[in-house]
């Protein structure tokens, strides 16, 4: 059914006395700024706002820093003046008059102060979900390179509970081609397993010929998780410290590429990772025996990882360390890393900074200091 309109009604008018939304829809906006041009600025972040649903979906599910209650400070008068609540925590939707307010910079940065929402926070978000996309994109570069060239990838993670891993490995392959990709964590070793060359299990699942493999947790478990927990002997420890130099340096001698990630978590941080996961339903699976006593061996663990990485640094298979207290910057940088390392084509036409951020991703070094 057409409609009529008269001379002075404009189509922006029209599109206000537009139906409201369904619930459920993502709700596109259209407006101006009040002289009749589109404010490109305000008008972006308020779509980019808009399309996530609600707030709350904006922000990364795996930040713990953030407060469920906003705490009060206090001002040179006394008074007190509630702090901005981060916006994971924002526990409210976008309504059809709140975005009729945010066509404009004055209305946005109104409604953002009237909800409590750090603005910081907002760009923060946007602006690490576009450098992921742009690295993904390098990713997929790479991945068509290992795949033509025939080349044999194998990154390994390993580091202390909670610090990030898995969530690491799921951004490094979440738009990779399956076909030619693994993620590795190998269960307990079967009573069969037991029996065999310590490395014969993980031989078997090293990369193949146009193959990436992503170890969460590899051969290390035996430099670390299984000497701090008594789950092999003092003579089997050695034995493994002895040879994995030796096996790494013949897989390099026979093309294979190995990258080794340590990452790095205070015990702070890991302690409010574990409390973030008990009380959330889809997280608690994560937890696990071991991961109750990561706290109470946490010098033990220091120990053993200190030895791993003086025994097993070598300039054929160096380790890297990755600051993880940040998670977004830890998985950002540690792709940069990846891409950085290895000569792929059209590596020099990237449109985003491959080199990584040293004070996030270096190579280990005994005098370097660690969050662990």
């Amino acid at each position: 059914m057409t409609q009529s309109r008269s001379k002075g009604q404009s189509k922006n008018t029209l599109r206000s006395k537009a139906s409201k939304p369904r619930a459920g829809k993502v709700v596109t906006l259209e407006g101006n700024n009040g002289s009749g041009e589109t404010n490109g600025d305000s008008l972006l972040l308020a779509k980019s706002l808009v399309s996530m649903a609600t707030i709350e979906q904006a922000i990364d599910d795996e930040l713990v820093d953030a407060k469920r209650q906003a705490p009060e400070e206090v001002q040179p008068d006394g008074s007190k003046k509630q702090k901005r609540t981060p916006i994971k925590k924002a526990p409210y939707q976008l309504n059809h008059e709140d975005i009729s307010r945010i066509n404009t910079n004055r209305g946005l940065m109104e409604l953002l102060r009237s909800k409590n929402i750090k603005v910081r926070d907002i760009v923060a978000t946007l602006k690490y979900e576009e450098e992921l996309v742009a690295l993904q994109v390098e990713l997929v570069k790479l991945q068509r390179w290992v795949q033509e060239k025939g080349k044999r990838v194998a990154i390994l993670f390993e580091g202390r509970d909670a610090a990030g891993k898995g969530g690491t490995i799921r951004r490094f392959t979440e738009h990779l081609n399956p076909r030619s990709i693994r993620v590795v964590a190998l269960p307990k070793p079967t009573a069969e397993e037991c029996g065999q060359w310590y490395f014969q299990r993980y031989s078997k699942q090293l990369p193949n010929a146009g193959e990436i493999v992503f170890f969460d947790r590899s051969w290390y478990n035996r430099a670390v998780v299984e000497p701090v927990n008594k789950f092999c002997t003092v003579r089997e420890y050695e034995r493994f410290m002895q040879q994995v130099p030796e096996y790494e340096h013949m897989l390099y001698e026979d093309g294979i590429t190995i990258v080794k990630f340590w990452f790095s978590i205070s015990k702070d941080e890991q302690l409010e990772r574990f409390r973030s996961r008990r009380i959330n339903p889809l997280k608690q699976w994560k937890l696990s025996p071991i991961d109750e006593k990561a706290q109470a061996l946490w010098d033990d663990y220091t120990h053993y990882k200190e030895l791993m990485f003086s025994k097993t640094h070598t300039s054929f298979s160096p380790w890297i360390i990755v600051k993880s207290n940040n998670k977004k910057l830890a998985r950002l940088e540690s792709i940069r890393h990846v891409l950085n390392v290895l000569d792929y084509s059209d590596k020099d036409e990237a449109k985003i900074r491959i080199a990584p951020d040293p004070d996030i991703v270096s190579r280990f070094h005994r005098n370097v200091l660690r969050l662990d």
